[in-house]
């Protein structure tokens, strides 16, 4: 097997400009036609400052809704709904992870299985890699409630039934474990870790960014309670944060080196991307990319790594 490293000059593709080339929403949104989609949308949109069509970004029912109109205008998803307190996850940013993970594996090669570490109740990953790529997915999750939300959203897209398949990870101290089946093989895994080390550092985390969204419109909120986008356990925080997380992530995909081509996570801290790397280059992965995105003003990673050279030929065990 290959023991070329990329990990000391990591190639990194990035869109300096703001959102991938090929996502729908690199324009902004068109409210007027995504309330003629979702009508629900109509009562979050109105006039903001500069004069321009908006939501409230800190109302997390208003971020639901909007998510729920670009799921059924651009994505033909309908009856998109996450529970009360569920993680709402921004679809531009979702959607970015998903046109960089198609790069990084070439397009129409060949049909494409993709693993969603983590679905939560959105599963958002294998939802937009369905409707844009066709790619057949698996989402697991602890959290039997949140799988169950999913399963909802299956239920009621019925061309999603053959195509995004879900299971229950049992064991907490596992990932991969339990998930991936013997002689299954995929060609991608992604996950969005939880990247805070507990529920007071989320609810922290969400405070700072909603006094930013709050004086960047020059108001005064209590934001105390707040979380934004919403969370719920296992989806935003866990022992040891994200760097534990990665570590537990990174470790185990190397027992699973065979069943899948790439491995992938998002890297929300730019201090835990240098040990990650460390790490993987130490269990012998023969490539490591850092995949940089650019959303506004937040610039976040993908870290991608593989033990196999040559997915089709080389089966030989990754060094030690």
């Amino acid at each position: 097997m290959s023991t070329l490293h990329r990990s000391e000059k990591s190639q990194t593709t990035s869109n300096r400009k703001g959102l991938h080339p090929r996502n729908l929403h690199k324009q902004g949104y068109d409210f007027p036609t995504l309330v003629k989609s979702y009508p629900p949308l109509a009562p979050y949109v109105n006039t903001n400052a500069h004069g321009n069509l908006s939501i409230e970004f800190a109302d997390p029912l208003a971020v639901k809704a909007l998510n729920a109109a670009l799921l059924k205008q651009h994505y033909g998803i309908a009856d998109w709904d996450i529970p009360e307190g569920a993680l709402c996850p921004p679809i531009p940013g979702r959607a970015d992870y998903i046109h960089y993970v198609a790069e990084l594996l070439g397009f129409g090669k060949r049909k494409i299985t993709m693993l969603d570490i983590g679905t939560g109740a959105n599963g958002i990953y294998p939802l937009l890699a369905c409707r844009i790529y066709g790619w057949q997915c698996v989402g697991s999750d602890i959290n039997t409630q949140s799988l169950e939300n999913v399963a909802s959203i299956i239920a009621n897209n019925p061309s999603l039934k053959d195509r995004f398949k879900l299971r229950t990870q049992h064991d907490k101290n596992h990932i991969f474990d339990g998930i991936i089946q013997a002689g299954e093989f995929f060609d991608v895994s992604v996950c969005n870790p939880p990247f805070h080390a507990s529920q007071d550092d989320a609810l922290k985390g969400s405070q700072r960014k909603l006094n930013n969204l709050s004086r960047n419109r020059g108001e005064q909120k209590n934001t105390s309670s707040m979380l934004n986008f919403g969370g719920l356990e296992a989806e935003l925080w866990c022992n040891g944060g994200e760097r534990l997380f990665l570590k537990k992530l990174i470790k185990e995909s190397q027992m699973f080196w065979a069943q899948c081509r790439w491995f992938t996570s998002l890297v929300s801290k730019n201090e835990n991307v240098k040990p990650a790397k460390k790490l993987i280059s130490k269990l012998g992965a023969v490539d490591i990319r850092e995949i940089e995105m650019t959303q506004g003003n937040k610039i976040t990673r993908i870290l991608a790594w593989t033990f196999i050279s040559d997915p089709e030929t080389d089966l030989g065990p990754p060094k030690s």
